[in-house]
């Protein structure tokens, strides 16, 4: 009710009224306290001239959140040959680092302020003409297996969540719910101006007790392989203008079968702009070739598992004419110690042997990646073009 009294003007409010005011006011002030400490930019662009050969490292996402770090790898970049990098944005234990509007993501409490402000860093990298790779762990996943343990692998002793050798969860691979949940990271940090999403550990667990394994969703008659074969064909489907690559064991190269997780390199090759083979030589079994070490033996492993990706890649485009290829091949690197010392001569053995391997093929050449897990790289091995 308003009353006029000369100049002066009364509101007579009812106290449910008052109260209603009040907590519009207070709660516009959490609003305005609780205003974001770190506001993004805008959504980034693709990098508008990326490179045809991808020579990247790879990086953690806590590297990439640290202002020390972030400077030595585009130094690194900036004064090498290189001009990539691989950016964790879902590793191992299923947090995407970065705030977000995800409604699986936050629904599953699945993310954690690493990076702070990500558009902001792919700018930075993209200024610097870096091509910006997003990795995604796809089926080991500690945070999906925790919020839904209905999707991951069951223990069948104990009915809890089964874990490998090194305590870590996975899930399903016939699981079309965590395909989905990948999809829609992966759509997320695309259209943020990532250049390309790389998915890693796309397979069946492969260490500890595999005959404990419960499966909720795979029926364990469909070949592993028809399965992983249907989630890259997936992955196509939905994200049909993007630029995707897969990382493979190394033996997916020499093993026609699956390597006893599902990987057929075949397979890979019409969904995928680019295929990872990990051919670290300290990965490959003793005798492998006739060699006690591999480790030992850097170029001789690189060329003959590219040598050989090379040359079923031939005689599938052969065979199968009727299915475009679309990957190139784009190795993993060791850039580390086990199995011996990696210096310079090791590491630009391995960079030796891929070009020499693709030399016949150009065509097929997309490039290499180094992997350290410490995220320091031997300058001296990477030449300055």
């Amino acid at each position: 009710m308003l009353i006029l009294a000369g100049t002066a003007v009364f509101l007579l409010i009812s106290p449910a009224k008052v109260f209603q005011i009040v907590n519009q006011a207070m709660v516009l002030s959490a609003k305005l306290t609780e205003a974001d400490p770190y506001p993004d930019i805008e959504n980034q662009q693709p990098l508008p001239n990326p490179p045809e050969i991808i020579k990247a490292v790879y990086a953690t996402n806590w590297s990439m959140s640290n202002n020390k770090k972030i400077k030595y790898l585009i130094d690194l970049i900036d004064t090498t040959e290189l001009n990539a990098i691989v950016v964790d944005v879902k590793d191992y234990t299923g947090i995407v680092p970065y705030k977000n509007d995800i409604n699986s993501v936050n629904k599953y409490n699945a993310w954690e302020r690493r990076i702070l402000e990500p558009n902001k860093l792919i700018k930075t990298l993209h200024d610097h003409g870096i091509y910006v790779i997003g990795r995604i762990s796809v089926f080991q996943d500690l945070q999906l297996a925790k919020a839904r343990p209905d999707l991951a692998l069951i223990s069948s002793s104990t009915s809890a969540i089964w874990q490998d050798n090194k305590g870590l969860a996975w899930m399903d691979a016939a699981a079309e719910e965590v395909w989905d949940y990948n999809v829609v990271i992966a759509k997320d940090i695309l259209a943020r101006g990532f250049d390309e999403v790389n998915f890693d550990y796309i397979r069946f667990a492969s260490d500890g007790d595999l005959n404990d394994i419960k499966h909720p969703y795979w029926d364990e008659k469909t070949l592993k392989t028809t399965v992983l074969k249907e989630f890259f064909k997936y992955l196509r489907e939905n994200l049909p203008n993007a630029k995707l690559s897969a990382d493979l064991f190394g033996l997916a190269t020499i093993d026609t079968k699956g390597v006893g997780i599902g990987q057929h390199l075949e397979h890979t090759l019409p969904y995928f702009d680019a295929v990872a083979p990990m051919v670290y030589p300290s990965h490959y079994f003793k005798g492998f070739q006739g060699y006690q070490n591999p480790a030992e033996h850097p170029y001789e492993i690189v060329k003959y598992s590219m040598d050989e990706a090379i040359r079923r890649t031939n005689q599938f485009m052969i065979y199968a004419s009727t299915t475009p290829i679309m990957a190139k091949f784009r190795p993993w690197l060791q850039d580390f110690d086990l199995g011996g010392n990696y210096g310079p001569e090791e590491i630009k053995s391995q960079i030796r042997a891929w070009t020499d391997a693709a030399a016949n093929n150009p065509e097929l050449n997309g490039g290499w990646m180094l992997w350290n897990a410490g995220n320091i790289y031997t300058k001296d091995a990477l030449e300055n073009e």
